[in-house]
C-alpha cells in the first residue's frame, strides 16, 4: 500500500488539497481529478461536478471520516483520504506539511494499479536476471581482459549497454521513491498551488 500523512490547514480548498496530493504523491497533475463525500462530487471542470473550490472547513468532517479522490480517471489512481484528527495550527510550522509515508509513486500513465503491478513484477522477470549476467560477465572479462592486456570489443560494449538501457527502463518502472524531506521542500516552495490546476 502506498501512503502518505500530511497536515492541512481547515481553510484550504478541495482544489488546493488536489495539489498536495499530487506533490506528496510525486504526480504532475496532468490528468483530471475528483473527490467523492456523501455522494457529491467536487472535481475538474471538465466533468460537470461540484466546484472543488469550497474549503475544508465548510465540509463538516469529523475525526475518522473518510473520503474518495480519483486522479487520473482513465487509470483509476483511487485514493481513501481519512481525516484521522484536528488540532491547533503550531504557530512556529509551516503548513502544508508531509510528516510521514511509505511506498514508492507510480509514474503518471502507467495504466492504473494493474499497469503498476505489472510493470513492478517486470523487474523480478527472467529478463531482469539475464541483463544482470551481462553485467557480471562483463565485469568477470574485464577483469580478465585488463590483467592480459587484451582489449573490449565494440559487441561487448554494446550489449551492456543495451542491458543497462534496459534495466533503466525497469528501475523508473518501480515508481519515484517516496522522500519526505524532498516533498516537504516542495510543499514549502508552494508547488501545490501550480499543480492544483491542470497542467498541459
Amino acid at each position: 500500500m502506498i501512503w502518505r500523512r500530511v497536515q492541512v490547514p481547515a481553510s484550504m480548498t478541495l482544489r488546493e488539497l488536489h495539489g498536495v496530493i499530487q506533490v506528496v504523491m510525486g504526480w504532475e497533475g496532468i490528468h483530471l481529478f475528483q473527490f467523492t463525500l456523501r455522494a457529491r462530487r467536487f472535481s475538474s471542470l471538465e466533468l460537470a461536478a461540484q466546484s472543488p473550490d469550497v474549503p475544508l472547513s465548510e465540509l463538516r468532517l469529523r475525526s475518522g471520516m473518510r473520503f474518495g479522490y480519483e486522479y487520473d480517471l482513465n487509470g483509476a489512481w483511487k485514493h481513501e483520504v481519512r481525516l484521522e484528527s484536528r488540532h491547533e495550527a503550531d504557530p512556529g510550522r509551516g503548513y502544508p506539511i508531509c510528516l510521514d509515508g511509505d511506498g514508492s509513486c507510480p509514474p503518471e500513465d502507467c495504466g492504473g494499479v494493474p499497469g503498476f503491478q505489472a510493470r513492478r513484477e517486470a523487474w523480478a522477470a527472467p529478463e531482469t536476471s539475464r541483463d544482470f549476467a551481462v553485467l557480471a560477465n562483463f565485469v568477470d572479462q574485464l577483469a580478465l581482459k585488463r590483467s592480459t592486456g587484451a582489449s573490449i570489443g565494440a559487441e561487448e560494449v554494446d550489449q551492456v549497454r543495451e542491458a543497462l538501457e534496459r534495466l533503466e527502463v525497469r528501475q523508473r518502472w518501480q515508481g519515484k521513491p517516496f522522500s519526505r524531506k524532498d516533498v516537504n521542500g516542495r510543499l514549502r516552495n508552494a508547488e501545490y498551488l501550480d499543480l492544483m490546476h491542470q497542467q498541459w
